[in-house]
């Protein structure tokens, strides 16, 4: 059974420096990064989520990057390749009998900087120079097909969202990076909002009686993944306003990481189809500075077509 956290456990266990201008907050399994403009974002690493049922872990180098080789017990290997910063270039799953699947790379477009403060819309400088500024997505369907509530949203309706084109063009290739701390590109894509979840403050464990809740989103990313294994899906962590920002941003990650280690140890979806990014207080669904569990949820969203530039989600030929 995982182990319930609090936020209190990790207070003291926070160090701070400064680096750049940057505020850097560490704490046990997360970095927190404050801008000088004020603008904040938290890391983890994904990879600790690949580890569950593993039969052996291998990390070794290439250069300046590092492998890092996620062995289960059926051969599978999930093969993550980083930068010396720890920035994602290439994700894939390599089968018993050789064949592999790419699921992400950075590399085919530059490596998790690119276009840093150089490519238009990018402002250099903001969240570690991965920030893009687009215009708001121009909506050509209802609010409610674009934002889902999955509370009685019908499976065929959550399918059908998990797989829905982006609402407007997507100009290029994004890293990932880019759609973690971009939210006008993360608005190019269709959400829905696991409202079926409901966190006590201060907290990111889902109990049994929620966790059964996500059988319906788990099934239509299951059915997804099937269709193309090279799918990826964003869980993303709200919290409301109470609190200070860190712990905001602290809570929110481990609450969107909860939600992704629930859908692959109690219905299978796979680890490495999935990310997860925090963000506090950031984007309220709920405006309002108090107590507010409508805003201490988890969104999911398919981000493939962020990720190959617009590319439809149909399996490749």
């Amino acid at each position: 059974m995982r182990p319930v956290g609090r936020l209190d456990d990790f207070r003291g266990q926070r160090q701070e420096r400064t680096e750049g201008g940057r505020t850097i907050i560490t704490e046990p399994g997360r970095v927190i990064v404050r801008d000088p403009n004020g603008q904040s974002f938290v890391r983890h690493n994904d990879v600790d989520r690949f580890r569950y049922g593993a039969k052996d872990v291998r990390v070794d180098r290439q250069g300046n990057d590092s492998r890092t080789i996620v062995v289960r017990p059926d051969g599978t290997q999930i093969i993550t390749l980083t930068d010396e910063r720890g920035g994602l270039l290439r994700r894939s799953r390599r089968g018993p009998d050789g064949r592999e699947v790419v699921i992400i790379d950075n590399r085919r477009h530059g490596g998790p900087g690119f276009g840093a403060g150089l490519a238009a819309g990018v402002v250099a400088g903001a969240i570690g120079g991965y920030f893009v500024s687009l215009p708001p997505p121009v909506l050509r369907i209802p609010q409610n097909r674009y934002i889902v509530e999955a509370d009685g949203a019908p499976p065929d309706l959550i399918y059908d969202t998990l797989m829905a084109p982006p609402v407007d063009r997507i100009e290029r290739p994004y890293t990932l990076d880019e759609i973690r701390y971009s939210p006008s590109v993360r608005q190019r894509m269709p959400s829905i909002d696991l409202d079926t979840i409901n966190f006590e403050t201060g907290s990111w464990d889902i109990p049994p009686d929620q966790a059964a809740k996500l059988q319906v989103i788990a099934d239509g990313i299951n059915r997804a993944i099937q269709r193309n294994p090279q799918t990826v899906f964003l869980i993303e962590g709200h919290t409301d306003a109470v609190g200070n920002d860190v712990d905001n941003l602290s809570l929110s990650d481990r609450r969107a990481e909860s939600a992704a280690e629930l859908l692959t140890q109690q219905f299978g979806v796979p680890a490495e189809n999935l990310t997860s990014q925090g963000y506090g207080e950031q984007y309220l669904k709920i405006p309002t500075d108090g107590p507010e569990r409508r805003n201490r949820r988890v969104t999911v969203r398919n981000i493939t077509p962020l990720l190959n530039g617009g590319e439809a989600n149909a399996a490749p030929r």
